[in-house]
């Protein structure tokens, strides 16, 4: 696969799977536009493969859709910025349950917007890439608001796909397990938790974050040119089990 000469604007850029991505392709000619909430980690990219950056709080509409029209023109989205917090059910505060719904649900349907409403006027085909989890399909403890979240950008990507597919914009999900990602840490560092999840994955571990880039790499590029509307899992086998 090959991006050379396109051009990828990809949130959560500065960490963990999104920055795998930007990493992936940018080494594959890709000019990553890369958004991030923090500064140093999009200057420590920056320095390592030479990408346009802009600094966002996607939390906030304004300065998500500031930032999501400053990114375009561009070919292809990857929306790969998620967050979450630990809580029980009966404990989560509405405000937590709030704020991770607008970060890794309405960010990505106010950016999609922008890219796929500047592909149209361009006349110009495209393609997205969601980053969602197996999150979506099952329950997990202390994570009501992540699976939320993950369950509702799933059924956006669906919609998203049936709409935008009219126009050329093909639109894909994508559904990692845990993922070892500083945000995978905070949720699955203590064994007693994570010792029954990694024992339902056949093939005994979790996954690297260039393993999910390598698959958003394929959903993005012509190799999966009648690819549209599926939620492909990188999960070893867990759903099977």
């Amino acid at each position: 696969m090959t991006f050379q000469g396109k051009s990828v604007v990809v949130t959560g850029a500065g960490k963990g799977i999104g920055r795998a991505t930007a990493v992936y392709l940018a080494a594959r000619g890709a000019d990553v536009i890369a958004l991030s909430r923090s500064a140093a980690d999009l200057d420590s990219l920056k320095a390592e493969i030479g990408c346009r950056t802009r600094t966002v709080d996607l939390a906030d509409v304004a300065d998500t859709r500031s930032a999501a029209e400053e990114a375009c023109p561009a070919d292809f989205l990857v929306n790969c910025a998620g967050t979450t917090e630990l809580d029980g059910f009966l404990d989560l505060p509405v405000e937590t349950f709030d704020a991770i719904m607008a970060v890794n649900c309405r960010a990505p349907l106010i950016v999609s917007q922008a890219y796929a409403r500047d592909r149209i006027a361009r006349g110009a085909k495209g393609a997205i890439v969601n980053v969602s989890s197996v999150a979506a399909l099952i329950g997990v403890p202390e994570h009501t608001a992540y699976c939320a979240s993950k369950g509702a950008l799933d059924g956006m990507t669906r919609v998203m796909a049936l709409e935008l597919g009219r126009q050329g914009i093909r639109v894909n999900a994508v559904n990692p397990v845990v993922t070892l990602t500083p945000m995978a840490e905070k949720a699955w560092s203590n064994p007693a938790k994570s010792g029954p999840m990694l024992a339902r994955i056949p093939l005994g571990r979790f996954v690297q974050p260039a393993e999910v880039a390598s698959v958003i790499a394929y959903l993005l590029s012509d190799e999966a040119a009648m690819v549209n509307g599926i939620s492909m899992p990188v999960d070893g086998g867990f759903l099977i089990n």
